[in-house]
């Protein structure tokens, strides 16, 4: 804290001192005059994302100051753990919602309430100021499942046991400011070229335009690729994509305790699991009529940018990447296709907020995230950050909007699933699913092993 922000906090008590009569300050004018400063720190955004909202708050609460840090993601967890380690951690941090699990011991979820001061003038005639100490109830998991998409709760939401001795209770882990989801990219020259007149809605239609798009030479060297998907390490968000395939063909990803289950066989004995990573691997096999990549292809989105793939599978936050690295690229923007148009299945992939268990000041981060999270606030942050919203009520604003209306259409359909706690070992487990089956290893016996993989971070 600078000389000046103490000097004005001293001078506040001071006030307090004075105006309070011979009785002293009361309790809620002690607490409204104490400094409090919240360190943040997040991934991606600048400070200049947050400022508007910091201000907002600060006009409420003239004692509270902000720090705020943005890390590199590369960067992000090794420097958070580090902090945390030596007791320096911030108050609010950004988690990806896949990392929850891992990261219980470190996190406060929610509280039921929160106790704040708040200065308020009084009077008509005769002005008062009065300082009153607000126990206000959070908001509720019923509140967060009706004002949030549904994904979030699925998320967000998870068992709490801060002693050994009680029970566990379902509670808030965090709040997201956005969601985003899969969508389609599509090089509109390419297209055009090729005689498609409109981007695939379905797979099916997918595939039949890869086909069309894909020049391979000899020894089945891909001269032009038809879309970015099928293999591991290079296909950018590969674990999402191939998540999102399961999930539309009816896997089912977790059990109602959270356990790993897209392995399972169904009555009939299939096990959509594994048709839906044959399917995804089919596109780097070269012996399939959809083949169109495979793992000697730059990545997924280099492949893009160059004008190398005719289709790519990526989220809003890629716009502006690409706007970047291919400015005189053509190119547009579609759902992500869908197995059938009788049942809509989409990826999401989110970060939100929470509270450190470190913290000295757990009920003003809390409040602060609470505050920054209220659609006023967050529609601000979304219009400065060109992202797509996680709250209902700013869904149809977005579908007016030329870059987001894309995502902003699928958001009522996403989903995601819990991946225990080290997301990590589940997203390995995954790649290493894809490279095996593309190796010719057998499917149902490597998505068993996967499966074990995941479940044993359960």
């Amino acid at each position: 804290m600078s000389f000046f922000q103490k000097s004005i906090a001293v001078l506040g008590l001071a006030a307090l001192l004075v105006t309070s009569g011979c009785g002293g300050p009361t309790k809620a004018e002690l607490e409204a005059a104490k400094p409090v400063k919240l360190t943040i720190w997040r991934v991606f955004d600048t400070s200049e994302s947050f400022d508007a909202t910091m201000a907002a708050y600060q006009a409420l609460h003239k004692n509270v100051s902000f720090e705020y840090r943005t890390l590199r993601y590369d960067e992000y967890e090794s420097e958070l753990l580090h902090a945390f380690a030596e007791g320096k951690g911030p108050d609010i941090f950004s988690l990806n919602s896949n990392w929850i699990g891992e990261y219980e011991s470190l996190a406060l979820p929610l509280p039921k309430s929160l106790s704040i001061p708040y200065t308020e003038t009084r009077g008509t005639i005769k002005k008062e100021t009065i300082v009153t100490i607000k126990e206000e109830p959070t908001i509720t998991q019923r509140q967060l499942k009706t004002d949030y998409i549904d994904a979030v709760a699925d998320m967000v939401i998870r068992p709490y046991q801060p002693n050994p001795k009680l029970e566990a209770e379902d509670r808030i882990w965090g709040l997201p400011l956005s969601v985003d989801t899969l969508a389609l990219f599509y090089n509109k020259d390419l297209l055009n070229a090729a005689g498609i007149a409109e981007p695939p809605k379905t797979w099916t239609t997918f595939q039949e335009d890869v086909a069309k798009l894909t020049t391979i030479g000899p020894n089945d060297t891909i001269v032009q690729s038809g879309a970015a998907i099928g293999s591991s390490t290079n296909v950018e968000r590969a674990f999402d994509i191939l998540s999102l395939l399961m999930m539309q063909n009816g896997t089912k990803m977790t059990d109602d305790n959270g356990n790993p289950k897209f392995a399972s066989q169904l009555e009939d004995k299939s096990v959509p699991g594994a048709d839906a990573t044959r399917f995804y691997s089919d596109f780097a096999n070269p012996l399939k009529s959809v083949y169109t990549w495979n793992a000697d292809q730059p990545s997924s989105f280099e492949a893009f940018t160059s004008g190398k793939t005719a289709m790519f599978l990526g989220y809003s936050y890629h716009i502006s990447l690409i706007k970047t690295q291919a400015p005189k690229l053509d190119f547009g923007i579609a759902v992500a296709p869908q197995i059938s148009a009788g049942r809509t299945v989409n990826y999401a992939n989110f970060w939100i907020e929470t509270v450190s268990k470190a913290t000295k000041s757990s009920n003003w981060a809390w409040d602060f995230i609470q505050f920054a999270a209220k659609a006023e606030q967050a529609k601000t942050y979304l219009d400065v950050t060109k992202k797509p919203t996680a709250l209902r009520s700013l869904i149809t604003e977005q579908l007016q909007d030329e870059d987001l209306s894309i995502f902003a259409t699928q958001l009522l359909t996403a989903k995601s699933w819990y991946k225990g706690d080290d997301a990590s070992v589940a997203e390995t487990a995954i790649l290493e699913l894809i490279d095996g089956t593309i190796a010719g290893e057998e499917l149902e016996v490597i998505i068993r092993n996967a499966q074990s993989k995941v479940d044993q971070t359960m």
